[in-house]
Order: structure tokens, then C-alpha cells, then sequence
């Protein structure tokens, strides 16, 4: 299991079009990927699941990767992260 520490740093933290982009980017891995913030985790492939976090501007999120992919998961990911939010 890899794991990914980030700070938001968009302005307006993971809405509506940045949540569309990650659930679509992490639906092409089989591995289980989680978001948490706070102790609360959900489903990284499910975008309600994301929004629901309510993670705004200076908030650390936690993302889990666990199965075959794992690795080209977290790289594609953790990328994603850096570049978007």
C-alpha cells in the first residue's frame, strides 16, 4: 500500500470541475484508491465521495493506493495533484 500526503492549494479547494477531472483520472487504475481528510475517507472513483470531503484551500488530503497498480496509480495521481489542485 503507497500513500500520498497533499495540501490544497486551489483557491477554491476540490469543486464540482476538479473532482470530475481526479474521479476520471483514478477510474483507469484497478488499485482501491482513497481520499481522507480529517479521518474521513472515501472512495477516490466515486465523485460525490470526493466533494463530500469538503476540502478547501490549505487542507491536507490523504490519498491511499492498494492492489496490482498501486505504483502507476500514485505517480498519475500524485501528478494530477501537484498540476490541479
Amino acid at each position: 500500500m503507497k500513500e500520498f500526503k497533499y495540501v490544497i492549494t486551489d483557491p477554491e479547494g476540490i469543486h464540482a470541475r476538479p473532482a470530475g477531472m481526479l474521479v476520471k483520472a483514478v477510474k483507469e487504475f484497478a488499485c482501491d484508491i482513497k481520499i481522507a481528510k480529517d479521518g474521513k475517507a472515501m472512495n477516490c472513483k466515486a465523485i460525490f465521495g470526493v466533494m463530500g470531503l469538503g476540502a478547501k484551500k490549505g487542507d491536507e488530503v490523504v490519498l491511499t493506493f492498494d492492489g496490482a497498480d498501486e505504483e502507476k496509480a500514485y505517480e498519475a495521481v500524485s501528478k494530477f495533484m501537484s498540476e490541479n489542485l
